[in-house]
C-alpha cells in the first residue's frame, strides 16, 4: 500500500514510465538509484533489477555501483539529496553499459519556494536574522550542464512544476518529514525553529500563498535528466563551419516552402 505521500513518487514515476515506453530499446539489466523508479517504470517481465536504497550516508563519496553493469540507471526524486552529486553522475556513466540510459528526476531550485519565503520573513521578523531553512536545489541550467561534465551524451534536462494543496504549513511539514526532504544543507541552523517563529510563518504563508478552502499552495519543481553513455553509434554535432548549405539558400527553401 502506498504511502500518503507517494504521490509526488507515483506522478513522476509514471512520467519517467512513459518516457521509457518512447524508447525503442529492450532494458535487461536495470538500477534503480533510490527505489522510488521501479515500482512505476512498467519494465518488461524479466529485466534483471538492482535497487539502491533512498537514504545512503550523505558523506560518503561511492555508491555501490560497478562499470559496465546496467544498460538502464533510474533515479525518482533522489539525487538531490546525494552530498556530491557531479560525483554520482560520473558513476553512473561508469555504471552504464555503451549506449546506455540514464533517467532521473530531482527536485530544482524553485522547489517550496513558498515555504522558503514564509520562514525568512517570520524569522526574519521575530528574531532578527534569518537563517537557510530549505536547502538550495541547482536550476535546469546547471543540471543539463552537469551531464555533459559527467561525460554522458546527448544531454536533455527539462522541468515541470507540479503544485499541491496543503491545509496549512505544519500540514506540508509533515509531509516533508515523511518523505525525508528535511534541509540537509552544511549551513543550516543548528537549533529547531522557535515555536513562535514558525505560528508567524503558517500566517504569512497562509496569507501570501491561499488557495480555495482556506488551504495553502506548495510548488514542487521537479528536473528531468536524460542522456546517454557514449557510443559510436550515436548523433554528433557536426563540426562549426562545416556545413553545406549558406544561410541564405536555407532562408530562401523556407520561403518557397510555405503555403499560397
Amino acid at each position: 500500500m502506498r504511502a500518503p505521500t507517494d504521490f509526488i513518487y507515483a506522478y513522476f514515476g509514471e512520467a519517467m514510465a512513459d518516457r521509457l515506453a518512447m524508447v525503442n530499446r529492450r532494458f535487461e539489466a536495470v538500477v534503480d538509484i533510490g527505489g522510488r523508479a521501479l515500482p512505476y517504470a512498467r519494465l518488461p517481465a524479466g529485466a534483471a533489477t538492482t535497487t539502491i536504497p533512498t537514504f545512503w550516508d550523505l558523506e560518503a563519496e561511492a555508491l555501490p555501483l560497478t562499470d559496465h553493469m546496467a544498460d538502464l540507471v533510474v533515479s525518482n526524486l533522489s539525487l538531490h539529496s546525494i552530498n556530491d552529486l557531479p560525483g554520482a553522475l560520473v558513476q553512473v556513466r561508469r555504471a552504464l553499459k555503451p549506449d546506455g540510459l540514464f533517467l532521473g528526476t530531482l527536485l530544482g531550485g524553485n522547489s517550496l519556494a513558498e515555504l522558503r519565503d514564509a520562514l525568512l520573513i517570520a524569522e526574519s521578523q521575530i528574531t532578527g536574522r534569518a537563517y537557510p531553512r530549505v536547502a538550495p536545489m541547482a536550476d535546469v541550467r546547471d543540471l543539463g550542464n552537469l551531464l555533459g561534465r559527467a561525460g554522458l551524451n546527448l544531454p536533455v534536462a527539462d522541468s515541470e512544476t507540479l503544485t499541491v494543496t496543503y491545509a496549512h504549513l505544519f500540514a506540508l511539514m509533515d509531509d516533508l518529514r515523511a518523505l525525508g526532504w528535511q534541509n540537509s544543507h552544511a549551513g543550516r541552523a543548528r537549533h529547531f525553529l522557535r515555536r513562535d517563529v514558525m505560528l508567524r510563518a503558517a500566517e504569512i504563508y497562509a496569507e501570501k500563498y491561499p488557495a480555495d478552502g482556506g488551504r495553502i499552495t506548495a510548488s514542487f519543481e521537479v528536473i528531468t535528466l536524460t542522456a546517454w553513455h557514449p557510443h559510436a553509434s550515436q548523433q554528433k554535432p557536426l563540426k562549426p563551419g562545416s556545413g553545406t548549405i549558406g544561410l541564405a539558400e536555407a532562408l530562401a527553401a523556407g520561403q518557397d516552402s510555405k503555403p499560397r
